[in-house]
């Protein structure tokens, strides 16, 4: 049977046997019906290896072959024992599930707790992916954190997640799942090239503050990739002060709207990219700033809270049905 064919037989099994409700409620204890336990490849070779051992021990009548045959059999049965104790009664418990941008790392955060004895090689994994390692002392809880890197926006979930074992010696692979549900939301990709917002009608009784403009200068800053020949201070090259970009300002008022209309792009990911960049700027300059998209409208404000409201609003717009939660 073809590697692939065996490994989806082997999830369909397991898709039957854990079709408890999920999300499951934490923590969870890894009683004795949730822990399974299989010989690992070398735990078959381990098996072949006595079998041969046995063979000869009888066609030579060999007594040292039978004992030898034999210690590796108990051997292996204590081996077992302790690849399945190490699993055993272990809680797990979720963790926090930060957001992240398209393109970085996603984390997710299992911790991981010993009634008694201290467990080693606990490795915990997704479907199809490396597996992360710790060791789990009895005074102290364990933090399992699997990366997972991210394509594009939207609700990323961690799936059924497999905890297991090979200690003490590799012979036995000793599993169980878990699934809590976990999920997090992948913000869109911010466009650095996105420029600042575009200016708009405001009161002439509210106070100024800076913004990204071009009326004022305002400060020299490290170049990046893209930015205008004619924005570079050359006199400061020429001191030998390094490759630096003027940065101008313009006095703006303290609300602004980010509106739908004003992100020009060539297709939906590259407008809803350059309103995350215009909400991070609104956000670095203090201003507060309300978004309109279609469908949604969140009313102007500031802060941490608000900021992650409209990245949100940005990562889930217009999802097909069944990518939210």
């Amino acid at each position: 049977m073809p590697v692939a064919a065996f490994a989806n037989l082997r999830q369909s099994i397991s898709d039957w046997i854990f079709r408890a409700a999920i999300p499951e409620a934490p923590p969870v204890t890894l009683i004795q019906r949730r822990i399974f336990i299989l010989p690992s490849k070398q735990g078959y070779l381990f098996a072949g290896v006595l079998g041969l051992l046995l063979i000869g021990s009888i066609n030579y009548n060999l007594a040292l072959g039978y004992a030898l045959t034999f210690l590796l059999m108990s051997m292996g049965g204590v081996a077992m024992l302790h690849t399945w104790r190490n699993l055993a009664h272990l809680r797990l418990r979720p963790g926090r599930c930060d957001p992240v941008f398209a393109g970085e790392i996603a984390q997710f955060h299992v911790s991981i707790e010993t009634p008694s004895l201290t467990r080693f090689a606990i490795a915990m994994r997704r479907r199809d992916e490396e597996p992360v390692y710790t060791d789990v002392s009895p005074s102290e809880t364990a933090d399992i954190v699997i990366p997972v890197a991210t394509r594009r926006r939207g609700i990323l979930r961690s799936g059924r997640l497999e905890v297991f074992t090979r200690y003490p010696v590799g012979l036995f692979h000793s599993w169980s799942y878990v699934d809590f549900g976990l999920s997090l939301v992948v913000y869109p990709r911010p466009d650095p090239l996105a420029g600042s917002p575009p200016a708009q009608s405001r009161s002439l009784t509210e106070e100024g503050i800076p913004v990204a403009g071009e009326e004022e200068f305002n400060m020299l800053r490290a170049y990046r990739p893209g930015d205008a020949p004619r924005q570079i201070a050359w006199k400061a090259l020429a001191r030998e002060q390094g490759l630096l970009t003027k940065e101008f300002s313009a006095m703006a008022s303290s609300e602004l709207w980010i509106e739908w209309e004003e992100a020009h792009a060539p297709d939906l990911e590259a407008r809803l990219s350059v309103l995350a960049q215009w909400v991070l700027q609104a956000e670095g300059f203090g201003q507060a700033y309300g978004l309109r998209i279609p469908g949604t409208v969140i009313p102007q404000n500031r802060g941490d809270l608000h900021r992650q409201r409209c990245l949100e609003a940005l990562a889930l717009f217009d999802l097909p049905q069944g990518h939210t939660p």
